[in-house]
C-alpha cells in the first residue's frame, strides 16, 4: 500500500459519500420544504409515500461521511465541532424530527390534529436541516480561525450574511430537487403542480447561486487565486451547472418526467465538483490541507480494509430498494 496516497484514498471514498447523500437525500429534504404549499392532504400522502422506502437508507451516506472524517481526518473534527456546535445541532434536531414524522404522521388517529402536529414537524425539520447544510457548507467556504489546531473562534462564527444565504440557497435547490422528484414519481393534478412550481424554483436558484458565486471568491482568497487564476479549467464546471439548469427549463416546458430530475441532479454535481476544485486540497481552511489533518497512515489502512468491504454492499442495497420501488406512486396507495 505503500505506492497508494492513504490520504487521498480517504479523502475520495468521504466525497464521493458526501455527494450520495446531497443527491439522495436532497430530494427528500426539498418535499419536506415544500409540504406546506402541497395542494391538499392526498397530495402530502403522495410526496411523503414516494420516498417512505429510501429515505433512511439515503442518510446511510452522511453517517458514512461523518465517521470516514473521525477516522481518517480526526483534525476535522477539532476544528469543525467546536465551530459549528450550533449548525450541527440544528442539523441532527432537524433529520431527528424529521424522521419521527415518516413513522407517526401516517399512525395518527387524530386525522386533523395530529396530521398537523407531524406535517410540522416534517416540513420544519427538513427546512431546518436543509439551512444548516447549506450554512456549513457556507462556514467551509469562509475558513476557521484556528491557531495550532484548534479552533479559537466564537460560537456564532458560522452564522455570517454570507452563510445565511448558502443556507437559503441549498433549501431552495433541494426544494427544486424535490419538484423534479415528484414530476417524476407522481401523476396528475399533483404532477401539474410539481411542473407549475419547478419553473419559478428554478430561477430563484439561479439567482442564488449567482449571487453566492460572485461573492464567494470575495470572501475566501484561496477561491480567488483559484477561479482568476485557473479560469480555462475551473469555468468549465460553471459552464456545465448552467447547461443542466437549461436542461431542467427545457425539459418542463415540453413535460419530460425523467429529464428534469437528471438534470437537477447533474446541476448539484457540476456545483459540488465545483466546490471541491475551489478548495482543494484545504480540508479546514485557510490553514490545513488533507496530509495536514490525516490519520497516522496505519490507522487509515486499518479502517480502509472495513470501508472498502461494506462499500459495495451499500451501494448494492442502495440502487436495488430504488428499482425495486420504481414506478409512480397513487393517491390512496402507499407503504405504509
Amino acid at each position: 500500500m505503500e505506492m497508494f496516497d492513504l490520504s487521498l484514498i480517504w479523502a475520495l471514498i468521504i466525497g464521493f459519500g458526501i455527494m450520495m447523500y446531497v443527491l439522495m437525500d436532497g430530494f427528500d429534504l426539498g418535499l419536506g420544504i415544500l409540504f406546506p404549499f402541497a395542494p391538499d392532504e392526498d397530495a402530502r400522502d403522495v410526496m411523503m409515500n414516494t420516498v417512505a422506502p429510501v429515505w433512511d437508507g439515503n442518510e446511510t451516506w452522511l453517517v458514512l461521511g461523518g465517521a470516514g472524517f473521525l477516522a481518517a481526518f480526526p483534525l476535522v473534527y477539532t476544528v469543525f465541532l467546536p465551530a459549528l456546535y450550533i449548525g450541527v445541532f440544528l442539523m441532527v434536531a432537524g433529520l431527528v424530527f424529521r424522521g419521527v414524522a415518516f413513522e407517526l404522521r401516517f399512525k395518527s388517529r387524530r386525522e386533523r390534529r395530529g396530521r398537523r402536529l407531524w406535517n410540522l414537524a416534517f416540513s420544519g425539520g427538513s427546512a431546518v436541516a436543509a439551512f444548516a447544510q447549506g450554512a456549513v457548507v457556507g462556514t467551509y467556504i469562509q475558513g476557521f480561525e484556528t491557531q495550532n489546531g484548534v479552533f479559537v473562534g466564537g460560537a456564532f462564527d458560522w452564522l455570517t450574511p454570507f452563510t445565511v444565504l448558502t443556507g437559503i440557497g441549498i433549501m431552495v435547490g433541494y426544494a427544486l430537487l424535490g419538484t423534479t422528484w415528484l414530476i417524476l414519481k407522481s401523476e396528475g393534478y399533483i404532477q401539474a403542480w410539481a411542473y407549475k412550481l419547478t419553473p419559478p424554483l428554478l430561477l430563484a436558484v439561479l439567482v442564488i447561486f449567482g449571487i453566492i458565486s460572485i461573492w464567494t471568491p470575495l470572501v475566501n482568497e484561496v477561491v480567488w487565486d483559484r477561479w482568476f487564476g485557473h479560469i480555462q479549467v475551473i469555468w468549465i464546471l460553471p459552464a456545465l451547472t448552467l447547461l443542466c439548469m437549461y436542461g431542467v427549463y427545457w425539459a418542463v416546458q415540453r413535460q419530460r418526467e425523467l429529464l428534469p430530475f437528471m438534470a437537477t441532479l447533474g446541476m448539484f454535481f457540476f456545483t459540488y465538483l465545483g466546490l471541491i476544485v475551489s478548495k482543494w486540497p484545504w480540508l479546514v481552511p485557510p490553514n490545513y490541507t488533507i496530509w495536514d489533518a490525516a490519520s497516522a497512515p496505519e490507522s487509515q489502512l486499518f479502517l480502509l480494509l472495513g470501508v472498502l468491504f461494506v462499500l459495495p454492499f451499500v451501494l448494492g442495497y442502495t440502487f436495488w430498494s430504488y428499482w425495486v420501488f420504481r414506478g409512480k406512486v397513487r393517491a390512496g396507495e402507499g407503504y405504509h
